[in-house]
């Protein structure tokens, strides 16, 4: 990976530091590479100014002294010290916490004095036991710890506190870390950028999803936090995201009716909006399936009951009509009167099946669709303006070119369209590949 990926970026930043190193470097790259082989202090920032190609590695950061605008300076941070918090038992806690739990100072490391230490910065120069800081040299399950200035206390543990994000609840739809990679260690695309992969998750299109940098997350109801990448060749991974230990405590009973898109629906409801009767959520059969109980916890997927743990449209579930792998649920409005719900006089009509994503490349996609990644309205077949074109329902019989709906008549990668946009001919649609739901 990229080394600047370990540093915080601050354009027009000077820190002021007595203990520095100055060195020519042609770019941020080569300064930071400075810095990880300082050796006449601990490295925890560098300055790099534009003009003069100058470099100046620091011992200290934006948490240990004063900071004053430099126009042309730009500081990088080593995350690992900026951190105040620690993940785990804290054994690569960096912060500067130098008070023990009942807030008694700690001694420095390399001292001998009131206490005589077995863990000091020359037998263990990787455990980062500089100054009279906290830290967790040896492993200890209770977290970072230090010998004290107390002669009658030979150490105690330090009061850090966890940091937040690091882990994942249920699917991790509200993990909002800095993890930036993927499992397989590809870097994240940008969420506001469109190369190399264009897509419509942009921080604009959702607003509520924390769709920060290039942080994975979990925008659309995965099984849990992913992004697109920067390889050209693989669109989107997973994120390698540790549950957490704990799950939050039960929002309730959750919903008995049907509200947004029916993803806290708790009900009891287990029958299709055709009559199909519900396949328990557990069992493979009569349809197989990778949306069960222990991959999407928190879902309450429990017995046959109608949910929505994917961000569908609406609660649904596979039928134990062999015919058909999964229908929506009829669920009532939680905007309907009482008087209305009671009385199920009004039953819902039946909302035709509008498929939103594609199987394989999507040559068999049927759906409604009409809008590109970029938002763009799509262009219709039958028309030849703004853009002329061959790919007529004349010349593609069997490809179902109706209306401006997004399809692949010639084996493209994914369904696309000619779009309205006179400056743009086409682009793939706003569609993702189909969830095990849709085809085993």
């Amino acid at each position: 990976g990229d080394i600047l990926d370990d540093y915080l970026r601050t354009d027009g930043v000077w820190i002021l530091t007595r203990n520095k190193q100055f060195y020519k470097t042609n770019n941020e790259k080569e300064c930071a590479e400075k810095c990880e082989a300082e050796r006449n202090f601990i490295c925890r920032a560098f300055l790099f100014t534009r003009k003069n190609l100058q470099c100046l590695t620091l011992a200290e950061n934006t948490k240990m002294t004063v900071t004053f605008s430099s126009m042309d300076a730009v500081l990088y941070e080593k995350k690992i010290y900026l951190l105040q918090c620690k993940k785990g038992i804290g054994m690569d806690y960096r912060g500067t916490e130098a008070r023990t739990q009942r807030g008694i100072p700690c001694q420095k490391w390399a001292e001998k004095t009131p206490h005589n230490p077995n863990y000091t910065p020359v037998k263990y120069p990787s455990a980062g036991l500089d100054e009279n800081y906290c830290r967790n040299p040896d492993g200890d399950e209770n977290g970072p710890w230090c010998y004290t200035t107390d002669p009658d206390t030979r150490f105690d543990y330090c009061n850090i506190p966890e940091c937040e994000g690091q882990c994942m609840q249920c699917n991790g739809e509200d993990y909002h870390g800095e993890v930036s990679r993927t499992e397989s260690g590809l870097e994240c695309q940008r969420w506001d950028a469109q190369e190399p992969h264009m897509h419509a998750f942009t921080p604009k299109n959702f607003p509520e999803k924390n769709l920060k940098m290039n942080y994975c997350r979990n925008p659309d109801g995965e099984p849990r936090p992913w992004c697109f990448t920067t390889s050209p060749t693989k669109r989107w991974e997973y994120c390698n995201i540790p549950s957490c230990t704990a799950h939050p405590p039960a929002s309730g009973l959750g919903s008995q009716c049907l509200s947004g898109k029916g993803e806290d629906y708790r009900g009891r409801i287990a029958i299709t909006e055709s009559g199909n009767v519900c396949q328990h959520w557990n069992t493979q059969f009569p349809h197989r399936h990778g949306s069960i109980p222990e991959r999407y916890p928190c879902k309450g997927l429990e017995e046959n009951y109608c949910r929505n743990p994917d961000g569908e449209k609406r609660p649904w579930c596979y039928t134990i009509n062999s015919s058909v792998r999964w229908e929506y649920c009829a669920i009532p409005s939680c905007d309907r009167t009482e008087q209305g719900i009671a009385g199920m006089t009004d039953v819902p009509a039946l909302v035709p099946l509008s498929e939103e994503c594609y199987q394989g490349k999507g040559q068999s996609y049927r759906g409604t669709t009409s809008t590109t990644v970029s938002g763009k309205t799509c262009q219709a077949w039958t028309s030849m303006f703004p853009h002329r074109h061959e790919k007529t329902p004349d010349r593609f019989p069997n490809a179902d070119l109706r209306e401006n709906y997004c399809r692949n008549p010639d084996g493209d990668n994914s369904p696309w369209c000619f779009t309205t946009d006179p400056s743009v001919t086409w682009e793939y649609c706003s569609l993702k590949k189909c969830d095990d739901h849709t085809q085993e």
